[in-house]
């Protein structure tokens, strides 16, 4: 399974900004799609996921009210819209689909990193203030 992440770029401070991933390759189910990102200096954070499992969004407290994750409707696509935008969000973006499915008993979360099977190769994302 192959992503790729697309949108990212430079835009000042209260700008919004919109990527894109789509998940290629061998025949594969998605069970969930999400965006992290990663600043220099510091280490991977979860952005935003969304669940066709439980058909839910999860957010990040920092991009709560200011993000909007979406998916297409073949569950192999996931879009995040950044509106708002400020110079802390300035970070590699990474997409991950998670193709492994669930058990009822599952209780990991979707921010954790561990719980996604396959990554993008990230778009950069500068915010200038």
């Amino acid at each position: 399974v192959q992503l790729q992440a697309s949108g990212g770029g430079l835009v000042q401070a209260g700008g919004s900004l919109r990527l894109s991933c789509a998940a290629s390759g061998r025949t594969f189910s998605s069970y969930a799609m999400g965006w992290f990102r990663q600043a220099p200096g510091k280490e991977r954070e979860f952005v935003a996921a969304i669940s066709w499992s439980d058909d839910n969004t999860y957010y990040a407290d920092s991009v709560k009210g200011r993000f909007a994750i979406s998916g297409g409707n073949a569950k192999n696509s996931v879009y995040l819209q950044m509106n708002s935008l400020k110079p802390e969000d300035t970070a590699v973006y990474y997409c991950a689909v998670e193709t492994r499915k669930k058990s009822s008993y599952w209780s990991g979360s979707y921010s954790d990193d561990q719980t996604y099977d396959h990554w993008g190769q990230g778009t950069q994302v500068t915010v200038s203030s």
